[in-house]
C-alpha cells in the first residue's frame, strides 16, 4: 500500500490525537435514538409473540452490547492488517453464504434462509459479507489501480467475484442486499478510477439484470407497480406502505409525541425493523423526519472527509475502505428512507445504526470502528509529516520535543 511506510511508523501508537469527535457523537445518537424507537414500536409485539413486552428491546440491547464490543476490538486492529485479510475475508463470506443453504442448517424466516443458528444467537452471513465485499475491493483498488484504470480484465475480476457473493445472496432470496452490496461495488469502482465506457456498460448489464429478476418475479413486480399507487390495492400489495404514508400523515410537522403512535399498533407490519422511520414520523413528525436524514447526510460526509485525507497521504486503502463504508451508510440509508416514504418500491433493507436486528446493528458498530482507526491513524500520520516539514526548515516548537521523547 502507498504510504506503507509512513503508516507502520504510527502502528500501535495508542495516545495522541483525538478521533473524530463528530462522527462519533452522531453515531452514538442514533444508535440511542434506535435504541429508544425500537422500544416504542415492538413493546406490544413482544407482549403478543412472547408475553414478555421488552423481548425484542432486550434482544436489541443485547446485539448493541455486543456491537459495541466488536467496535472495540476493530478500533484496535490496525489498517494494515484489515488489508492484509481481504481477499481472506470474502472467501470466509461467501464460504458463510454456502453454509446457510445448506438444508438443515440454515435458518428461514418468512420465506427467506438466511441465518445460521448458532446457539441463542442466529448468524446472518449477508450482513458481513457486505462488510467483507469494501475490505476486499479497497485492497483491490490500491493493488490494480492502474490495471482498473486501463484494461477491461482489470475492471470485471472483482466483478466476477463479487456476482458470485450475489448470487448466492440472491438464492436466499435478498434481492436488497444485493442491490447495496452491487451500489457499493460500483461506487468504489468509479471513485477507483474505472473507465466510464467499462462502467457504463457493467452499469447497464446489472440494470439488465435487475429488471429481469423483477419482471420474472411475480412478488417482486408486485412491490414495484404498486408503490406508483398504493391505494390502488390497500388491503393487499399496498398496505404496507399505505401504513407507513398515514403513519407520516399523522405526524405533521412535530408528531403526536413518543409512544403515541397508533400505526405501530398492528396496523404497519415490521415497525421495529424496515418500518422504523416511518414510527419516527408519526411520533417526532417532519422535524424527527429532517433530524435522522440530517444525521445521516453528516456521518456520510464525516466518513467521505476521512476518506480524503487518506487519500491526501496516499493511503489508498484506507482511503477506499472509507469511501465504500461511506457509500454503503448513505446508499442504505436513502434507500431505506425512500421505502418509508414511497419514493422506491418495498424491499428488506433495515435503517443503519437504528432497526431493530442484530447482526446489521453489530456490523454497523464495527465498520464505524474500522473509519475511526482510520482517522486516528491518519491523524498521527498528518502530525508526524507537519514535524518532519518543521525539522527541515530547522523550526523548533515544543511539540517536537515530546515527540522525540516518544520516539525514545
Amino acid at each position: 500500500m502507498n504510504g506503507s511506510h509512513s503508516q507502520a511508523s504510527v502502528r500501535g501508537r495508542m495516545a495522541g490525537l483525538p478521533v473524530d469527535g463528530v462522527l462519533l457523537g452522531v453515531v452514538l445518537v442514533l444508535l440511542a435514538l434506535g435504541l429508544v424507537m425500537v422500544a416504542s414500536a415492538s413493546l406490544h409485539l413482544g407482549e403478543r409473540s412472547s408475553g414478555q413486552p421488552f423481548y425484542y428491546v432486550m434482544r436489541h440491547l443485547l446485539a448493541l452490547g455486543l456491537g459495541l464490543g466488536l467496535a472495540g476490538v476493530a478500533a484496535m486492529v490496525p489498517i494494515s492488517m484489515w488489508e492484509r485479510s481481504g481477499l481472506w475475508l470474502f472467501f470466509a463470506g461467501v464460504l458463510m453464504l454456502v453454509v446457510v443453504l445448506i438444508p438443515g442448517v440454515g435458518r428461514s424466516a418468512n420465506g427467506a434462509t438466511r441465518w445460521i443458528a448458532l446457539g441463542g444467537f442466529n448468524l446472518q452471513p449477508s450482513e458481513f459479507m457486505k462488510l467483507f465485499a469494501v475490505i476486499y475491493i479497497a485492497g483491490y483498488l490500491d493493488r490494480r489501480r492502474d490495471e482498473v484504470e486501463q484494461t477491461t480484465w482489470g475492471f470485471v475480476k472483482p466483478m466476477l467475484l463479487l456476482a458470485i457473493a450475489s448470487g448466492l445472496i440472491m438464492l436466499q432470496p435478498d434481492f436488497g442486499t444485493t442491490a447495496v452490496l452491487m451500489m457499493v461495488a460500483l461506487g468504489m469502482l468509479f471513485l477507483g478510477g474505472a473507465s466510464l465506457r467499462h462502467y457504463a456498460v457493467l452499469l447497464g448489464l446489472v440494470l439488465c439484470a435487475a429488471v429481469v429478476l423483477v419482471v420474472f418475479s411475480p412478488y417482486r413486480l408486485a412491490r414495484v407497480t404498486v408503490f406508483l399507487d398504493p391505494w390502488s390495492d390497500v388491503n393487499g400489495a399496498g398496505y404496507q406502505l399505505a401504513q407507513a404514508l398515514i403513519a407520516f400523515g399523522r405526524g405533521g410537522i412535530d408528531g403526536v409525541g413518543l409512544g403515541n403512535g397508533v400505526q405501530k399498533l398492528f396496523y404497519l407490519p415490521e415497525a421495529h425493523t424496515d418500518f422504523l422511520m416511518a414510527v419516527i414520523g408519526e411520533e417526532f413528525g417532519l422535524i424527527g423526519t429532517l433530524f435522522v436524514i440530517a444525521s445521516f447526510a453528516l456521518i456520510t460526509w464525516r466518513v467521505f472527509a476521512i476518506g480524503a485525507r487518506a487519500e491526501r497521504l496516499e493511503w489508498r486503502f484506507a482511503a477506499y475502505t472509507a469511501y465504500g463504508f461511506g457509500i454503503w451508510i448513505g446508499i442504505q440509508a436513502f434507500i431505506n428512507i425512500g421505502v418509508n416514504v414511497g419514493l422506491l418500491p418495498t424491499k428488506g433493507i433495515t435503517l443503519p445504526f437504528m432497526s431493530y436486528g442484530g447482526n446489521a446493528i453489530m456490523v454497523a458498530c464495527i465498520i464505524v470502528a474500522i473509519v475511526l482507526r482510520i482517522d486516528y491513524e491518519t491523524r498521527l500520520a498528518s502530525r508526524d509529516e507537519s514535524l518532519q516539514r518543521r525539522n527541515r526548515s530547522g523550526k523548533a516548537s515544543p511539540a517536537q520535543g515530546e515527540a522525540k521523547w516518544a520516539r525514545a
